[in-house]
């Protein structure tokens, strides 16, 4: 491979990764329009289960566990929620983040055995919190050890003052969003067909990005992932934990390596530290939040979205083989027929949303 043709591969990439990130960013801002009826949605939560469906629908809609967490901050230091029901609806929210991952592994369906990796990688965080949720929220009904590991934390740090952190994909990608969403507002049905384009941008990107990481050399690639980032478990849990710290977005760090993982370029196993990592990481935006609101039920709140995430790595990393082997399962099911795909995704479609109708009707 000449110069040439490695510097126009290399620019293909980065400008596919960009149109990758812009199409992700794009779509979560075209949900976030939906952020008064999740706020609505928050505020009418009057039971722990109820909170819990409401924290994984609400997320869903405004696809940001942060933004969830932040409004339930904002309530809770309102008074208009108590801290009993905010921390169901936290679980929830990390449960209802994932939803992008499995989006981007759409992009994958054409090639069964990289449509394979990739959802496996897509459903894996899945599995992780449904399981954590699983385990947790029945414990935490009945002796509360996150509210009270939390009012300890929050103890420590009581007078702490607010802080921002750099954010470097609002430097580079909201000019475009604010542009997109000038030229989308003579438009009619604007969300509509902003949430229609960001998808088209997104698959787009990502063919381009499957197209030129199969046509270079990947052993150069390989040794950086295996020797440098996911090397081992530690590597990959603080990588993620850096990289979504850096972004504030556990969903954007998340869905980049799908198309690693669709590449074969690493496992599901390489990335499930990875994910648990991403989990710590989306934390900060909220708790640093928090703090600058000076309202001690806010920063308990925002401490028991962390600790909810740390006893839940506790817990489950000795146990990582079940959501592992269950996202392979799923993967490999899914990826032998179109029936089986649509099948999950209707399943998985019933149990981020029909729940949430159960409670209006009630």
């Amino acid at each position: 491979m000449n110069t040439k043709s490695k510097l126009v591969k290399a620019l293909t990439i980065i400008v596919a990764t960009y149109l990758f990130l812009l199409s992700i960013k794009l779509l979560g801002h075209s949900f976030k329009q939906f952020k008064n009826l999740a706020e609505i949605m928050i505020m009418m939560t009057s039971n722990p289960f109820a909170g819990l469906i409401i924290g994984i629908v609400a997320t869903s809609l405004i696809q940001s566990s942060s933004t969830t967490t932040s409004l339930v901050v904002g309530l809770v230091a309102g008074n208009a929620l108590n801290l009993s029901n905010a921390i169901p609806i936290i679980m929830g929210a990390n449960i209802g983040t994932t939803i992008t991952n499995t989006l981007v592994s759409l992009g994958y369906i054409n090639n069964k055995v990289e449509f394979r990796r990739a959802f496996s990688a897509s459903v894996v965080h899945d599995f992780f919190n449904i399981c954590v949720v699983i385990v947790l929220f029945p414990i935490e009904l009945k002796f509360h050890i996150i509210s009270k590991t939390a009012s300890i934390l929050e103890r420590g740090f009581s007078g702490a003052g607010g802080l921002k952190m750099f954010n470097p994909l609002k430097f580079i990608i909201d000019p475009a969003i604010k542009l997109l969403d000038f030229l989308f507002s003579f438009v009619p049905y604007e969300n509509l067909v902003m949430i229609i384009f960001s998808l088209i941008i997104m698959f787009s990107a990502l063919a381009f990005l499957i197209k030129t990481i199969r046509s270079i050399m990947l052993t150069r690639i390989e040794v950086i992932i295996d020797k440098y980032l996911f090397r081992n478990d530690v590597l990959g849990f603080i990588f993620g934990i850096l990289m979504t710290a850096l972004v504030q977005s556990s969903s954007v760090t998340t869905s980049l390596i799908i198309p690693l993982a669709g590449a074969g370029l690493i496992s599901v196993r390489q990335i499930f530290p990875y994910t648990l990592g991403a989990n710590i990481g989306t934390t900060f935006t909220a708790m640093l939040a928090a703090m600058a609101t000076q309202n001690s039920v806010a920063v308990t709140v925002a401490f028991s979205h962390l600790c909810f995430n740390v006893f839940g790595i506790v817990l489950f990393y000795p146990f990582k083989f079940i959501p592992i082997r269950m996202a392979e399962f799923v993967g490999l099911m899914a990826s032998k027929s179109t029936r089986n795909l649509i099948l999950f995704i209707t399943i998985y479609i019933l149990l981020h949303f029909v729940p949430v109708v159960l409670i209006f009707l009630t």
